[in-house]
């Protein structure tokens, strides 16, 4: 009996906010052993990343990237299993991550350089490979490492930091013996940012609604004022943050979640960039592939001798993507979003 693999497609552009209709689940034949062309590899996913940065490959305005075709699978990180082989680096069995997309099963060209890679899962499980051991973790290890460059004793602000890439920068940080302030959604996050992870301080940013309570807030976080920015979000936060930078700061901008539905992230007060000389710098992982095997080594090291901690938030099954995508974007989720497809 052949296989059926199950597929997210892009079926409509989001007009704002992205809706469930933008998706369309489908089937598709799962090609045979015997029907891999030399060098595929057919990979059977067991889990599914889900990430910001999909919103802003779903429409087809100007960014650092193609848009997502319409009527195409997602696209999306993955892990999982090799249940064919024709390529003599890769093994029925092995364990491996690739860029396969909002789907089941996915056909990877192995002879492609950075198609799919082998993965140890011995002390480092598997799903930590779409999250602190993966592209995330590369993420935040870059934009701390790389451009806010702390030093011992500096004070650095991360916000989004209960997430996925988050969370990873805070506990960079303080290994670097930094004072870090943690911006997160809500009381639950605050403390497991704070009890579990390790960060100094934790603020709500939903009790702080506007500039004066957030400004009062971080000031009280940061005494010494505020060294290195890891920025996730926008908004009236980072206006907070840029009144208490110090002199020669560095932020490092990953994301602007804040306005991923079109909508404009004014900055209250731009003159702050030279009155406190600051260093903005934004960046995309992908164009750094030089720092993943240093960001790796020290990611893999810390996560599996447990110095690295992660939480992950997993919905079931592929017909789930879109609500739990959708949901990401609003904040539902804690920690790194997955889909487990196994």
């Amino acid at each position: 009996m052949s296989l059926v693999n199950h597929q997210i497609l892009l079926a409509s552009r989001p007009a704002a906010e992205p809706t469930p209709e933008n998706f369309k689940l489908v089937e598709a034949p799962v090609p045979t052993a015997e029907q891999l062309a030399e060098g595929q590899v057919l990979v059977r996913h067991h889990y599914l990343s889900l990430d910001p940065y999909m919103r802003g490959r779903m429409s087809d305005s100007k960014s650092y990237a193609e848009p997502q075709p319409l009527d195409a699978v997602m696209i999306g990180g993955t892990v999982g299993e090799v249940v064919a082989s024709k390529h003599p680096r890769f093994d029925v069995g092995d364990a491996v991550v690739c860029m396969g997309g909002w789907q089941e099963y996915s056909l990877i060209d192995a002879s492609q350089r950075g198609a799919i890679t082998k993965v140890d899962t011995r002390q480092i499980p598997l799903s930590a490979y779409l999250g602190a051991v993966g592209m995330p973790g590369v993420t935040g290890w870059y934009g701390l490492v790389k451009i806010i460059a702390p030093k011992a004793g500096e004070t650095v602000v991360v916000s989004a930091a209960s997430g996925a890439v988050g969370s990873v920068v805070g506990q960079l940080a303080k290994a670097r013996g930094c004072r870090v302030v943690g911006i997160a959604g809500g009381p639950e996050k605050c403390r497991y940012v704070t009890e579990e992870l390790g960060f100094d301080a934790c603020l709500d940013h939903k009790a702080l609604t506007d500039l004066r309570s957030f400004s009062a807030a971080l000031r009280d976080a940061a005494p010494q004022g505020i060294d290195g920015c890891f920025e996730n979000v926008g908004g009236v936060g980072l206006d907070a943050v840029m009144l208490r930078m110090n002199a020669f700061g560095r932020i490092a901008f990953c994301g602007m979640i804040a306005g991923y539905s079109g909508q404009p992230i004014p900055m209250a007060n731009p003159s702050l960039i030279l009155i406190s000389r600051l260093k903005l710098q934004g960046f995309i992982v992908s164009e750094h592939p030089e720092v993943w095997p240093e960001a790796m080594q020290e990611l893999g090291g810390m996560v599996a001798t447990g110095r690295m901690k992660f939480r992950e938030s997993v919905a079931e099954g592929i017909a789930s993507a879109p609500e739990a995508f959708l949901g990401l974007l609003k904040g539902k989720n804690f920690g790194k979003q997955l889909v487990k497809l196994v």
